[in-house]
């Protein structure tokens, strides 16, 4: 058996891809990025889960927001924006750009996840958030994945920006003061 998406179904996915900026050629991507595993356990049909997209969306993630982060903070080193990007990408931040897309709404969880509260759950959203950037790559290439990936991550990205400069003014009084009392 194969899975037929339904009208609703359709229509909902075809209402996010507007709100994410991306019009999708092939919708059943960006539907397979929203299913968790617990659902397509569930179902009889052939459902695919979003696991792999997950996988290909992380990469994605990576090579996008380094890309991102290099053009942007030109003044910045190496280990800066390495410092950078660890924090842009961890978890807690995919998770709440997730809900500000509010991607939780929109994925297909089993009965129990549902229940309880897989579509809020940190995990759930982080994967849902790089399934769909994975979902955009394979639909729409490259230039557009990571022109989705700049926007997602632009308000983010300044955020992190300030917090590392307040702590790096912040580490060097406390090395400054640790010399002089040493001298």
């Amino acid at each position: 058996m194969t899975y037929e998406m339904t009208e609703k179904r359709r229509a909902e996915l075809v209402r996010l891809s507007g709100q994410i900026g991306v019009s999708f050629y092939d919708l059943s991507l960006l539907d397979e990025a929203l299913t968790h595993s617990s659902y397509t356990n569930e179902k009889k049909d052939a459902i695919t889960h979003n696991e792999r997209l997950e996988f290909l969306g992380d990469a994605v993630l990576e090579l996008a927001s380094s890309t991102y982060l290099y053009a942007r903070f030109p003044d910045c080193t190496e280990g800066e924006l390495t410092k950078m990007r660890a924090s842009l990408v961890q978890s807690e931040t995919l998770a709440r750009l997730a809900r500000q897309l509010d991607l939780g709404s929109y994925l297909r969880l089993g009965r129990g996840e549902l229940l309880g509260g897989g579509a809020d759950r940190q995990n759930n959203l982080e994967n849902a958030f790089e399934a769909v950037i994975g979902a955009v790559y394979l639909d729409r290439g490259w230039e557009t994945a990571q022109d989705y990936v700049a926007r997602q991550l632009a308000s983010e990205a300044t955020l992190v920006r300030h917090s590392h400069v307040s702590h790096d003014y912040k580490t060097a009084l406390q090395e400054h003061i640790q010399q002089k009392r040493h001298a």
